[in-house]
């Protein structure tokens, strides 16, 4: 059981540095973007309401070079973003800002002093059968708010920007913001996530608890 166990994470970690080692550079459009007006601002968070946004934010991203140039001013200018005054966050993904590649920021409540940290390709190697079940709203998307059934506990995958690889496991509320930012990068809304919940049934462990678990379908 362990050499299985050892042999499937030995699978996952060289399938996650395969496709980092086909990580890109920012393009000419991005780079625009980066290094547009007044770079000690935040950028500009995209809307669905604009259909060339809408278009963007429904585009899968692509991986990024842990050191591309241009990188460490985007993460800037995205945590400006993502703590605006007017609309704080508690996530960003960079296709919110026009930026097709997989790059966030998330809140760390599950640390100490909830840091805001910066994540390069990060992806979910696994996911809980057990859901948590809470409100969320994306800066992208106005007015609109939702119950979204999420993985309670997942796995994770990221490059840090030193190039080494780091893999975590996530759960509660932070679980949430990663599922959350994650599917931005593979140009899925929390909206769609509603749509697909309503398709499927699911029951809670216990009366009061927003804990949940799938119920499988009937054949």
């Amino acid at each position: 059981m362990k050499k299985a166990i050892l042999q499937f994470l030995f699978l996952v970690t060289a399938l996650v540095c395969t496709n980092l080692l086909q990580a890109q550079l920012f393009n000419d459009a991005e780079k625009k973007i980066i290094y547009g007006g007044d770079t000690s601002t935040m950028l500009r968070v995209i809307q669905i309401t604009v259909p060339a946004e809408h278009t963007i934010l429904l585009t899968p991203s692509s991986n990024i070079q842990h050191n591309a140039p241009g990188l460490d001013l985007l993460a800037k200018r995205m945590l400006l973003a993502m703590r605006d005054t007017a609309r704080p966050g508690v996530g960003i993904a960079a296709p919110q800002l026009g930026i097709n590649k997989k790059l966030i920021w998330v809140q760390r409540f599950d640390k100490e002093g909830a840091p805001f940290e910066f994540y390069v390709n990060p992806q979910i190697t696994w996911q809980s059968v057990l859901y948590r079940k809470g409100r969320e709203g994306c800066l992208s998307i106005p007015d609109i708010s939702g119950n979204v059934l999420r993985h309670y506990t997942i796995g994770l995958s990221y490059q840090q920007r030193d190039g080494t690889f780091k893999n975590e496991i996530v759960e509660g509320f932070t679980a949430v913001i990663f599922q959350h930012e994650i599917d931005h990068l593979n140009g899925i809304l929390f909206t769609q996530r509603l749509q697909e919940q309503d398709n499927k049934k699911y029951y809670p462990l216990a009366t009061g608890v927003d804990l949940y678990l799938e119920q499988p379908s009937k054949r």
